[in-house]
């Protein structure tokens, strides 16, 4: 019988978090400026949360993310699984800063909203690949599936409506 070992590879813990971390960061620099904006009071749509849940919200769910990183490349055996690992966590990472590009630095909420179903679509993609090499890694990324969810219907309320 095999003995699972629940020992922390600190390594691979820290640039997980590092990483998604450095993301987060890139991201804020697009939103943060724009958040108290006239701009983005004008087209905000009613049912947007108060401004302080959303820094709570997304640093919960950065840490997750990270988890989920940590927990599918510890136990990804293979080279071309680590690579698989990289590749969808690398184009959600683009996906992720690419949006606050598109609706906060750019000011454009409609080419934003067609970017964020690629940002849906990299998510699953996340939660497939993840999923089948670590169960919980698929599931840590569920909350952010549902919050971007959420966003889908924020970001189309504030070109539509």
């Amino acid at each position: 019988m095999k003995k699972r070992t629940n020992k922390i590879n600190w390594k691979v813990l820290i640039i997980s978090l590092v990483v998604v971390y450095l993301v987060a960061f890139v991201g804020s620099l697009f939103t943060s400026p724009v958040t108290d904006s006239e701009w983005y009071d004008s087209i905000k749509p009613s049912i947007t949360p108060p401004g302080w849940v959303f820094p709570i919200v997304w640093n919960i769910l950065f840490f997750l993310i990270a988890l989920s990183l940590y927990f599918s490349w510890n136990n990804a055996k293979k080279l071309d699984v680590k690579k698989k690992i990289a590749v969808v966590f690398g184009i959600n990472f683009v996906l992720n800063i690419f949006w606050s590009v598109l609706y906060f630095g750019l000011k454009n909420p409609f080419y934003a909203f067609i970017e964020i179903f690629v940002l849906w679509i990299s998510i699953v993609s996340m939660i497939y690949v993840t999923y089948k090499i670590d169960k919980k890694a698929g599931w840590l990324l569920v909350p952010y599936l549902l919050w971007v969810s959420f966003a889908i219907v924020l970001n189309y309320l504030s070109v539509w409506i």
